[in-house]
């Protein structure tokens, strides 16, 4: 059995994705109390992009973040990262969001990256050869973990594939009063991750909410076919 899961995203209206210190990134996390999450999953460019931002070296700093508490509600925080890319776990992990992570891996993932993980004190699950099969993750993250609601904190592509795998249940998307009307920006969804599944996913609005700043909230079920 899957998790729920429900893409949050701020774009602007022409639907690109707002980078940091365009959005009001309060305003922004404010709204995710409503998915009730128990787990955020996170694309490695959307966190090599924060860390980037913060100034923090990816040097693969092995040193096991926090122990776990008894009790903690935060959610944890999944990673796709086939090829080994998150090497800050111990910043990531030391942030306020989380109680743990957990790397979605391949049995291509080197070696020494697994290794890694587990001195980080750093879950793995391994689903898939070259690509993270992320609907075999996501069944076992619900299993190992219990978790039945992740929300989905990424870029357009990973949220394309979640998508085309048919593994989205909500769209949410704050939108900005901006038009970026550039091909540079980020799209929301990657086209071409659409086109294997008959390129579109058909939505159906569920709540349009006007908030500060002529910001809209809106949320869509995906409608499933058959």
């Amino acid at each position: 059995m899957l998790p729920r899961v429900t893409l949050h995203n701020a774009v602007s209206l022409d639907c690109r994705l707002l980078e940091w210190g365009m959005v009001d990134m309060g305003l922004y996390y404010g709204l995710i109390g409503a998915f009730a999450e128990q787990a955020t999953l996170a694309g490695a460019e959307t966190l090599l992009t924060g860390a980037a931002h913060e100034g923090v070296i990816t040097d693969g700093d092995d040193t096991p973040g926090p122990e776990a508490v008894p009790g903690d509600a935060r959610p944890l925080l999944v990673v796709p990262d086939s090829r080994g890319r998150i090497r800050m776990w111990r910043w990531i992990l030391a942030q306020p969001y989380w109680r743990a992570g957990v790397a979605l891996c391949t049995s291509s993932t080197p070696r020494e990256h697994m290794a890694y993980l587990e001195r980080s004190g750093v879950d793995r699950i391994v689903a898939g050869d070259d690509r993270v099969d992320l609907k075999t993750a996501l069944a076992e993250v619900r299993d190992r973990y219990g978790v039945e609601r992740i929300r989905a904190d990424s870029g357009g592509t990973l949220n394309g594939v979640l998508l085309r795998l048919g593994l989205v249940d909500e769209v949410s998307l704050l939108v900005a009063p901006v038009l970026m009307g550039d091909d540079a920006s980020r799209a929301f969804v990657r086209a071409p991750a659409l086109a294997a599944a008959g390129g579109y996913a058909g939505l159906k609005l569920t709540h349009m909410e006007r908030l500060d700043g002529d910001n809209l909230w809106l949320r869509y079920e995906v409608v499933r076919s058959g």
